[in-house]
């Protein structure tokens, strides 16, 4: 009997240490899970309007949306930080004004146990931006521009010595690997927000 409940003791120290370990993983996925969550859902807003907020330095996350209608727009070369690298080329897009229809940003992340989820910030109603500033390395999307110019310098520092700037520009059906978001003002309405488990996470090279 003595043996018996030694090993009764030892059973229930064994289950007792791996439900913590468990534990231990859930509570790190679920803290990483949140502080993305909270970075993304504070820059795009819940319900309202969000102000002046920055969104970078959390490696690549993906914007899509079906049509993006802009005012005051200008495109420039630029060299910004990515989840692999210090210095990665890139693309400036800075839009004064933009109403963006079904929007859908999302970021993969991987948990302590090696899975992956998927958080996903999905806009139900047009998404009003002002003062959009967005660095990205990668735009798959259709575009048109009224009265585009291109402009150059004659500077040695590549990321000054050209642009490009329109009055309006539509994009429609676009995919953005982006790194670096910013906008003066964003009216996000309707906010639908989920977490969901993936076999891989989504990579564009």
């Amino acid at each position: 009997m003595k043996n018996l409940a030694a090993r009764g003791v030892n059973l229930v120290e064994t289950k007792m240490s791996v439900g913590f370990t468990v534990k231990k993983k859930f509570v790190a996925a679920l803290i990483c899970g949140l502080i993305v969550l909270g970075a993304m859902v504070g820059v795009f807003g819940m319900t309202g309007t969000a102000l002046a907020l920055p969104l970078g330095g959390m490696g690549d996350f993906y914007v899509q949306f079906d049509k993006l209608e802009g005012k005051g727009f200008e495109m420039l070369p630029q060299i910004g930080e990515t989840g692999n690298s210090d210095a990665s080329p890139m693309v400036r897009n800075k839009i004064e004004e933009a109403t963006v229809y079904n929007l859908l940003i999302y970021k993969d992340l991987k948990l302590p146990d090696g899975k992956w989820i998927r958080v996903n910030i999905k806009g139900t109603q047009p998404t009003e931006i002002h003062g959009l500033i967005q660095d990205a390395r990668y735009i798959e999307a259709n575009l048109q521009f009224s009265n585009l110019g291109i402009h150059e310098k004659n500077t040695d520092d590549y990321t000054k010595n050209w642009s490009q700037s329109a009055e309006k520009v539509t994009i429609t059906n676009a995919k953005i690997v982006t790194d670096y978001l910013f906008q003066t003002m964003v009216k996000l309405q309707g906010a639908k927000i989920s977490i969901e488990s993936i076999d891989k996470p989504e990579t564009i090279n």
